[in-house]
């Protein structure tokens, strides 16, 4: 790891042609990766990766080079070269290293190297056929395991030394199921900074099964109906909304580019005054934790929305810089061969004071969202659009018939304000998010939300 090089001389070379700042970023990665589908295991990977990604700021510039020869020749040769490609103002300022800061992590009770592969592959195995043993309309399941330790370090020119240890493990499962030119799909995820501790709260085929069952049930919907309607989401819908329709709306360099409906709009309402959205690192366990993030700054609670009020936007140590604010602990990177950009972490709407069941009991009709499925936004405009996967018609204040084939189509900030109760429940979501070509884990949470009318898009 770092702590046996010469990191300032390193740092120091790095910025020689010039920049303001300059960091040194150290993975080091261990992991298993099991798929299943049709009944055969298609593929066990097993294996370790380290590197190193070395960055320059100069003039709200960033080079960016990355070697996994770790070394102290290669890291001041990787250093040179990215000195050449920086032109600017030169570095004149002592790299005085503090003594090095430990993220606390999260305890693991069972650590997925103590688990035999054999072991992981006959969970595997097991899951995918009790899925497939659910219903003979089953036609196809996808089983995917994976599980891994990654250890990395962050130094700067600032002299900030940090280190963190994340384990995590995702479980999912994906079934088709079809009849008479009718395929439905069901999904259900788990995953989080834990060990394989998570089978004890969420068993390996109890998730296949949730997953078949799903599918098979919507087989016999009824096709959903189309038009403006109160629609009311569960808070075991996960956070897709909150994720699509603002969260990546505020990562500052979206904002910059002149690419969010929501820049310029700090202090002004852009939500229900019953909504307040936090992005939140410190959530033990949760998919999107990490006690410092992929530069080395501390993940915290960040307010966005208060109220209905915008109270700021997510940054990480480059669009902090350029707006003259401190980053948020939301600079993440996929991995050291790729540059650390603003990305959500848990990204939430906050609980309020109804009652859940008394919010579909007040709803005379509707739409009821249990499960969302992916959706897409267009920041520069806030429209948004959102699969429906498992959805019921709401009649009289009661759940009626599920439905299958609706889809959610409305307008970021419209739609945040057309919230008229918010449940005092909570419901997360896991995912890997994309943007600009990196994925990473992050979770999304929200209470019971009544939306007074949406755009409801269906085939009937």
């Amino acid at each position: 790891m770092l702590d046996s090089f010469d990191i300032s001389a390193i740092l120091r070379r790095a910025l020689a042609g010039g920049g303001e700042f300059a960091d040194l970023y150290f993975e080091e990665s261990a992991g298993t990766s099991i798929v299943c589908e049709d009944g055969k295991i298609e593929r066990v990977m097993a294996g370790t990766d380290r590197g190193v990604g070395l960055r320059v700021i100069s003039d709200l510039r960033t080079a960016y080079a990355y070697t996994n020869e770790v070394t102290q020749s290669a890291l001041l040769a990787l250093a040179e070269t990215l000195s050449r490609a920086v032109k600017g103002k030169r570095f004149d300022g002592a790299i005085d290293l503090r003594a090095k800061v430990q993220g606390p992590g999260f305890p693991i009770a069972i650590h997925p190297d103590s688990v035999p592969l054999s072991d992981k592959v006959a969970m595997v195995t097991r899951s995918e056929q009790a899925a497939r043993g659910v219903d003979p309309r089953i036609r196809q399941v996808m089983v995917v395991h994976r599980d891994g330790r990654m250890r990395g370090q962050v130094a700067n020119s600032l002299g900030e030394f940090c280190e963190f240890d994340r384990t995590a493990t995702v479980f999912l499962t994906q079934a088709v199921a079809a009849e008479g030119g009718v395929i439905q799909t069901g999904y259900e995820p788990i995953g989080g900074f834990k060990g394989h501790e998570i089978f004890r709260e969420h068993p390996a085929e109890e998730i296949a099964l949730m997953a078949a069952r799903r599918a098979v049930m919507m087989l016999g919907a009824r096709k959903a109906p189309g038009g403006l309607m109160p629609v009311v989401l569960s808070s075991e819908a996960g956070g897709t909304m909150v994720h699509e329709a603002i969260g990546h709306g505020l990562e500052a360099d979206l904002v910059h580019a002149g690419m969010s409906v929501y820049k310029g709009k700090r202090g002004e309402q852009v939500a229900s005054p019953l909504v307040t959205v936090v992005d939140d690192a410190t959530i033990p366990h949760a998919r999107g934790s990490f006690s410092f993030d992929d530069e080395g700054v501390r993940g915290e609670r960040t307010v966005l929305v208060e109220n209905g009020i915008l109270k700021g936007y997510l940054y990480d140590r480059l669009t902090a810089m350029k707006d003259g604010a401190v980053s948020t602990g939301n600079g993440r990177r996929e991995s050291y061969a790729t540059r650390p950009i603003v990305r959500m972490s848990n990204t939430i709407i906050a609980p309020g004071e109804s009652d859940p069941a008394a919010i579909l009991r007040e709803t005379d009709r509707g739409l009821f969202v249990r499960k969302m499925g992916g959706g897409q936004v267009n920041t520069v405009t806030g429209d948004f659009v959102f699969e429906v996967t498992e959805g019921y018609l709401i009649e009289n204040g009661r759940l009626g018939e599920p439905v299958r084939g609706a889809t959610l189509t409305g307008n970021g900030p419209e739609v945040l304000k057309s919230i008229e109760k918010v449940g005092n429940d909570l419901g997360f979501g896991i995912g890997t998010c994309g943007k600009d070509g990196q994925g990473v884990p992050v979770a999304d949470a929200q209470p019971t939300l009544l939306i007074s009318e949406i755009t409801v898009g269906g085939a009937a």
